[in-house]
Formats: C-alpha cells, sequence, structure tokens
C-alpha cells in the first residue's frame, strides 16, 4: 500500500472535497482519500497492484484539481 499527501490549491469548499473524495474512491485501488477544504490537502492510500500514482494524478487533472 502507498500513501501520499498533496497540496490541491483549487480547493475551495466542501463540495470541492466531496467530489474530490467520490471521484478518486471510485478508482480501482484506492483504499482511502481524506480532502480537507481549510487546508486544502488530500490524503490517499491506495493499493499499488491496482493502480498507480500517475492514474490518481492524471484522475484529479480530469475533475479540475490538479495536485500543485
Amino acid at each position: 500500500m502507498s500513501s501520499k499527501t498533496v497540496n490541491i490549491p483549487n480547493i475551495s469548499c466542501q463540495h470541492c472535497t466531496n467530489t474530490i473524495e467520490r471521484e478518486l474512491s471510485e478508482l480501482k485501488g484506492v483504499i482511502k482519500v481524506k480532502a480537507e477544504a481549510d487546508t486544502k490537502m488530500v490524503t490517499i492510500e491506495w493499493d499499488e497492484s491496482a493502480t498507480d500514482w500517475k492514474q490518481i494524478a492524471d484522475l484529479l487533472d480530469d475533475i479540475g484539481f490538479p495536485v500543485n
């Protein structure tokens, strides 16, 4: 299992964090997602055998929340 905490400057509200958590949770291999609006930080845990960081970062780009 891998884990990464990243800054996403586009987070401005709870709706943003809900969208990030929902979309990433649907990606095969993602185990846990915790997004915080006040710090603009997102922590993601995933299974390397099912997905990799590039797929996660690409999905964040696709939904309008690129990693800083």
